[in-house]
């Protein structure tokens, strides 16, 4: 893909951008040469720019490994080892890793991130398609997803977490801040958000769930061990908890919102060894059968 001058031009870019551009490239060049170059000059915010401008590509660049100060790729990177990336990492199609990820800037991957590893990422991380992890994801920033999210094993995010799919965390899911997900979320291990947590379907963990704010789910939420908020717990379906199930104080915990009252009995069930305080809708169950 080749790029003109009076092509950029039309984009309006910022003047000492443009000049160094015509300084460099005169009438026009090829569109990832260019974008190389101004990461090889320690431009890497002309080239976001110009890849937000210009888009993606259907270029494939297959490597060994990756170890740079940044990197600006509009096509599809396939990295038979790992990625080490001192500060942005931008893929504007798929990024497939053959172990870890490790980036200090933002990671922004336009399609598909999957990764055999691990992926540390030291600032924000998003991603236009899915993610698919083998090991863990350390996200300090926020995350966001637009397909579905997988990991092998533990999950921690600094920022707001938003997927747009279903998530699947094989261990622990940790966030300091709110957790939304447009469909269901599932963890093998503990959920301990620090925020509200909603799911547009339903929540499930092999051991507890906490929130630090409110807990909803349009369908149903089930946890091996404790189910808590500190604000309203609140469930479209029923509530199944192998320990206890606690909302903030002042606050209810409402189960069968989305099922009518004659349907509670089947499908808005609320089982936990000790009735919740603040039960306010749903039929009762008791302790789940062992």
């Amino acid at each position: 893909m080749v790029l003109t001058r009076s092509f950029v031009r039309a984009k309006r870019p910022c003047t000492d951008g443009f000049r160094w551009f015509v300084r460099q490239f005169g009438e026009g060049g090829d569109y990832q040469a260019m974008l190389d170059e101004m990461v090889a000059a320690g431009r890497v915010g002309d080239a976001c720019w110009l890849l937000e401008q210009f888009g993606p590509t259907d270029e494939l660049r297959v490597v060994d490994a990756i170890e740079a100060d940044a990197i600006v790729f509009a096509g599809t990177l396939e990295v038979r080892g790992g990625v080490d990336v001192d500060g942005v990492l931008r893929v504007g199609r798929s990024l497939q890793a053959g172990a870890g990820v490790r980036a200090g800037g933002e990671v922004h991957i336009g399609a598909d991130l999957r990764v055999e590893g691990s992926v540390r990422a030291e600032a924000g991380l998003q991603i236009g398609g899915d993610l698919r992890v083998g090991w863990g994801v350390d996200c300090a920033g926020e995350l966001r997803c637009d397909g579905d999210l997988r990991t092998g094993w533990d999950l921690r995010c600094g920022g707001r977490m938003r997927v747009a799919g279903n998530a699947y965390v094989g261990l622990d899911l940790q966030a300091e801040e709110g957790v939304r997900c447009a469909k269901g979320l599932q963890a093998g291990g503990d959920i301990q958000v620090e925020n509200t947590l909603r799911a547009a379907q339903g929540i499930a963990a092999g051991g507890s769930i906490r929130s630090g704010m409110h807990l909803e789910a349009g369908w149903g939420i089930k946890a091996g061990g404790v189910i808590a908020a500190a604000g309203a717990i609140r469930a479209g379906e029923s509530l199944a908890a192998g320990e206890a199930i606690r909302a903030g104080t002042g606050y209810g915990v409402f189960a069968g919102l989305d099922v009518q009252m004659e349907a509670w009995e089947a499908s808005a069930r609320v089982s936990a060894p000790q009735r919740p305080e603040g039960l306010m809708s749903g039929w009762w169950a008791g302790p789940s059968p062992c």
